[in-house]
């Protein structure tokens, strides 16, 4: 394997691209690499947020609703007749 990189090189040197190959390489390397950071910080930052999930839950002992919007509470349904006599 060594070696057929090794001629590889030695043919891209040859041939005057070997600027253009180590670009190419360096940028797939670099490419893979932070794709690879970002996927673990995204794991890594879902796993941190569920345990302090689980143990704020576990502080009550039973589990709390989320609500969506951040905002007022929406209000309570008004009572309405359960019947419509008007038809």
């Amino acid at each position: 394997m060594a070696w057929l990189i090794l001629i590889l090189v030695l043919l891209a040197a040859a041939f005057g691209v070997l600027i253009a190959v180590v670009k190419a390489v360096a940028f797939i390397i670099l490419t893979i690499l932070l794709t690879i950071a970002a996927l673990v910080a995204i794991v890594w930052y879902s796993v941190k947020s569920q345990i302090r999930r689980w143990e704020r839950d576990g502080i009550d002992g039973r589990p709390r609703v989320r609500m969506w919007s951040r905002g007022s509470r929406p209000e309570p349904p008004r009572n309405l007749p359960s019947h419509d006599d008007r038809y």
